[in-house]
């Protein structure tokens, strides 16, 4: 039974290999890319050449490499991106994440919960779709994209149909808005600080990946605040679950069973954590270094990852309506989320 078990395991580490040469390889260009000047001083950055790198062999490659690359790929995508995100908090201290504190926490509310709401009116009463994939897409828009999608599916009971159309609108729109607010930078820059503009890219940009890619784009500055305002984002999505879970409950006929089981992502508690111990400053600084030289490899190849998975053909998935309603809300982020970023920073100044 135990060599059995072994030899499952070396199996499965083995299909692994392909997917992650593949992303090790783009990473690698693009920190080589991104160190040189000609890249640094358009800001292309290493995180958005590794993206950009990745949607061009994508859309292009994939179809021949995703048989052997996909389990690796996919891995990069989702595992090692959560491990970068942990990392991170070796840049940050816990000061920098106080300093964010009480206005980015009602930013993150308050653009939530409009976003959700927005979601839910415009899905079912102006674009007729179902309850489900509003409440997916709502969710996917409003907290942390794809991971937001896949933990509210048990809890609406959602068929795997619908979660494939939100998750699709979300890698199109986010993938969007990653190259919007970088570009969005030297127009806003009379209103915004490089720190507020990193809080308005995390509380309404959808992925973690794009969070940390628009971010460092526009500055380390805003790439700092901006993953501290989207893992504050991130820890609402338990609550959220539950907020969820008893509206399913209190929609449901009488009788039946009740939502599925609440997803609490611990990830963004071990960024905090990690941030905390950093403030402490218990580790050697040589060893902080190295941990933040890896941490860069690693947030490269996940961008490098997503790159590889955000292809074209996603459009023709998800259909025109569900695809309108994510238009609008990526509208209502920037617009509103901007005028809410706005609103509070002066008021709480």
């Amino acid at each position: 039974m135990t060599a059995l078990t072994l030899s499952d395991s070396g199996r499965s580490l083995r299909q692994l290999v392909p997917g992650l040469t593949c992303s090790a390889v783009i990473t690698g260009v693009a920190l080589y890319a991104g160190a040189l000047p000609a890249f640094s001083r358009a800001g292309l950055s290493a995180l958005t050449l590794a993206i950009l790198s990745g949607m061009i062999i994508g859309n292009t490659l994939w179809p021949r490499l995703s048989p052997r690359c996909e389990p690796g790929v996919l891995f990069a995508k989702q595992h090692l991106l959560r491990l970068g995100i942990i990392l991170y908090g070796f840049r940050l201290t816990f000061g920098q994440i106080a300093g964010v504190g009480a206005s980015g926490l009602l930013i993150d509310i308050l653009t939530l919960s409009t976003t959700f709401m927005l979601a839910c009116w415009l899905g079912q009463k102006i674009f007729r779709l179902d309850r489900q994939t509003s409440w997916l897409i709502g969710a996917g828009s409003s907290i942390c994209g794809a991971a937001a999608i896949l933990a509210t599916e048990p809890v609406v009971k959602a068929e795997a149909s619908k979660v494939t159309v939100a998750i699709a609108t979300v890698v199109i729109f986010g993938t969007l808005s990653m190259v919007i607010y970088p570009l969005l930078w030297p127009w806003l820059a009379a209103w915004f600080s490089p720190q507020t503009y990193g809080v308005f890219i995390g509380s309404t940009v959808h992925e973690v990946a794009q969070v940390v890619a628009a971010g460092e784009a526009v500055s380390p500055d805003a790439g700092n605040a901006a993953v501290i305002a989207k893992m504050l984002r991130v820890m609402m999505l338990a609550p959220f679950l539950l907020l969820i879970a008893a509206r399913v409950k209190q929609l449901a006929p009488a009788g039946e069973a009740a939502g599925g089981t609440i997803t609490v992502p611990w990830f963004a508690l071990l960024f905090v954590l990690v941030a905390i111990i950093n403030s402490f400053h218990l580790l050697p600084a040589v060893a902080v270094d190295a941990l933040v030289t890896l941490d860069t490899v690693l947030l490269t190849m996940a961008m490098a990852a997503l790159g590889l998975t955000t292809h074209i053909s996603a459009l023709k998935q998800a259909g025109i309506r569900p695809l309108l309603l994510a238009l609008v809300l990526l509208v209502w982020l920037i617009i509103g989320g901007g005028a809410i970023n706005l609103a509070v920073t002066y008021l709480l100044a």
